[in-house]
């Protein structure tokens, strides 16, 4: 007989939810409005709400699914079921797990960060879905990830750990949104590479790079286009991959994974970003190829990565 978890991905404008089997199908899903403005009780009711529906959708109840997990924002005690605090959503200290567990008739409930439960959808779905151990970043606005070591996510200390983007390759180098200088997320965020960009292009007028029209056009794809022909180009591209490396060196040599997976939108440049890191990673880490090698692979599941995730945490 099929088993059957709900899974929800908690964002700050958005709910989305989905019913999914025990081979990682979604059989179902659909999103809701979160609706901060009315307090945590009344999101855990917009949660209940949704999972219902997604219930009634399929003709199944509460009785016919193994529990619900949850991807949350913020810093997330996992153990007690509880959200510490989770800035974009304006909680402390909510015990989302019991009361969704009331309003779902003693329903199991579960809960992790949300970047914490994207890698273990990809562990458990996703690119990653023939390793037990990996670590995940998310190259975006900022720099979040997961790690998952024997198939079990390492949260640290009351959920307050694998703040990945948070570790300083650059002492006393660029401001980041962290209050410290110099962090990972500072030079390997999508970010920082657009900010790198329009820097270059600034100090040289004569590159092809102004060709865009304009630094407002400027993204994350516009060093990869422009590598080739332009030197400035090439220059931040190489910069920005070799602080890459430096953090994923680290990791690699800190818990020396299976894989490391990196998710994000600078992903999609494929192989023109995966070849060069992957070099200097096999390069720079401890013990070369005396000892196991960390591939590199690109995340799949993208959007889907938060909800699989979520409903992982009760497999």
């Amino acid at each position: 007989m099929a088993k059957y978890y709900i899974g929800i991905d908690l964002g700050g404008t958005f709910i989305k939810g989905g019913i999914v089997n025990e081979n990682g199908e979604i059989i179902v899903s659909d999103k809701t409005p979160t609706e901060v403005e009315k307090g945590d009780k009344g999101v855990a009711a917009n949660i209940a709400k949704l999972a219902n529906a997604l219930l009634e959708s399929q003709g199944l109840t509460t009785n016919d699914v193994e529990g619900l997990g949850i991807g949350s924002p913020g810093m997330i005690d996992s153990n007690e079921g509880n959200v510490v605090y989770a800035n974009n959503l304006g909680w402390e200290n909510f015990r989302i797990c019991d009361e969704l567990s009331r309003l779902l008739g003693g329903i199991k409930v579960k809960i992790g960060n949300d970047a914490n439960v994207a890698a273990l959808g990809e562990v458990k779905f996703g690119a990653a879905r023939n390793y037990n151990s990996a670590v995940m970043i998310t190259l975006g606005t900022g720099v979040g990830g997961g790690i998952v070591i024997d198939g079990k996510l390492v949260e640290g200390n009351m959920g307050a750990g694998a703040e990945l983007g948070h570790i300083v390759i650059v002492r006393g180098g660029e401001q980041c949104s962290c209050g410290r200088r110099g962090c990972f997320e500072a030079y390997s965020s999508a970010t920082a590479l657009i900010r790198e960009t329009k820097c270059a292009m600034v100090a040289h007028p004569d590159s092809s790079m102004w060709e865009i029209g304009s630094l407002d056009a400027v993204n994350g794809k516009t060093v990869f286009d422009y590598a080739p022909v332009d030197p400035y180009a090439k220059e931040v591209l190489d910069s920005y991959i070799e602080h890459l490396a430096c953090g994923l060196v680290n990791y690699a040599n800190i818990f020396r994974p299976e894989v490391i997976l990196l998710g994000g939108g600078v992903c999609a440049q494929g192989d023109n970003l995966i070849v060069p890191l992957q070099k200097l990673v096999d390069k720079e880490i401890y013990a070369g190829d005396k000892g196991p090698r960390v591939p590199i692979l690109i995340a799949e599941l993208e959007n889907s990565a938060g909800l699989l995730g979520a409903a992982a945490l009760l497999m």
